[in-house]
């Protein structure tokens, strides 16, 4: 049982990691503390990553995502994958990234099975191939190697362990291996965006090539894109029936730079104007959202707030909160409970949300 330094209360929903409560976080100030920079510092130098986005004189400037990293010569940025090889920058473009992928059957554990056309049969005959979950199809599950954020909780945090260079494939061969059975295609990770010239590349190939049928096209991010690069990554998904699924971790400021070690203004901004393309296409669902419910840190309060935040742009934005088991830097924190899940849910609705379920309910504690 970890005790918080500041309130020096002892509970077992107190990561280690952090050794601080959700409510010392959220009245640290409007400055991030130096301990939560240098405890993302320290989480990083293991696998090689920069401790913060770098910022060098004369550094070429990426302009992926929020982190508008300045890379150094020979050096990487903060996702490690974008790197200043004599002035240019590499990785993540239509000739290579650090991805791999492989068929799920449908219907599949997606964040939007319960909207989406490929899990619940919405938007038949034009958008789904059958008027309930398209059995006997799969879905292209496309796993990106880096992110633009380094959350201590991350469920998928192992592929840090692997080399960014060693394995990588080309926009061609992504876009080659859908087949006749492929009905969607979504790409996650880790994060889409920090390699999205390789993603969006792949995307309009695959497409190109299978335009006589459907093909939908799906994203989970954590929306630190560019927003010149989510009106691409929006368009793909109208366009094509599938949907943009962003992880809204937290509303504070403080837990949300606490917890993933960055900023969450550029998500929220991304949100908000992806909300706003909604109309062009109401049915399969464009836009939605989802939230780990990490015990001791995303409570009730933290859900009112995101959910208020969602039902401002559209209220019928379908909201998926998730069950959360311990994982990388937080193993010492419990499942999240059903008491937690049912608060957390009775929270997002009274915000006004019309679409909210829970999610991995098998883990709940």
């Amino acid at each position: 049982m970890a005790k918080c330094n500041k309130c020096l209360k002892s509970s077992p929903e107190a990561a280690k990691v952090l050794s601080l409560c959700a409510e010392c976080i959220r009245k640290a100030g409007d400055e991030y503390p130096a301990e939560f920079q240098e405890i993302h510092a320290r989480s990083r130098e293991r696998f090689g990553l920069a401790a913060s986005p770098p910022s060098a004189v004369g550094g070429v400037r990426c302009g992926l995502c929020q982190n508008e990293c300045k890379i150094p010569a020979g050096e990487r940025g903060y996702c490690g994958v974008r790197r200043n090889e004599q002035g240019n920058l590499e990785g993540g473009t239509a000739e290579g990234a650090a991805v791999s992928w492989y068929f799920d059957p449908l219907p599949t554990n997606c964040v939007a099975d319960w909207v989406c056309a490929g899990g619940s049969g919405t938007g038949f005959p034009k958008w789904a191939y059958r008027r309930g979950p398209e059995e006997g199809y799969v879905n292209l599950a496309v796993f990106y190697q880096a992110c633009t954020f380094d959350c201590l909780f991350c469920q998928n945090w192992h592929y840090r362990e692997r080399s960014l260079t060693d394995q990588t494939h080309t926009a061609a061969e992504l876009a080659e291996s859908v087949n006749a059975g492929t009905s969607c295609i979504c790409f996650f990770g880790g994060d889409p965006t920090p390699q999205l010239p390789h993603a969006l590349a792949a995307a309009k190939l695959a497409r190109k090539q299978n335009r006589k049928r459907i093909l939908r096209i799906c994203w989970e991010t954590n929306g630190s894109m560019s927003p010149l690069n989510l009106e691409q990554v929006m368009s793909l998904s109208l366009e094509s029936g599938g949907c943009v699924k962003f992880d809204l971790k937290a509303m504070n400021k403080n837990i949300h730079y606490a917890l993933c070690g960055v900023d969450n203004t550029r998500t929220l901004e991304n949100f908000a104007s992806a909300a706003k393309l909604i109309p062009q296409r109401p049915d399969p669902p464009p836009l939605v959202a989802s939230t780990l419910l990490v015990p001791g840190y995303i409570d009730e309060q933290e859900v009112k707030a995101i959910a208020s935040f969602i039902a401002e742009q559209d209220p019928e934005i379908p909201y998926a909160l998730l069950g959360y088991h311990g994982d990388f830097l937080m193993t010492d924190l419990p499942a999240t409970s059903l008491k937690q899940a049912e608060g957390c849910l009775e929270a997002a609705k009274s915000a006004g949300l019309k679409r909210v379920r829970l999610g991995n309910v098998h883990i709940l504690r």
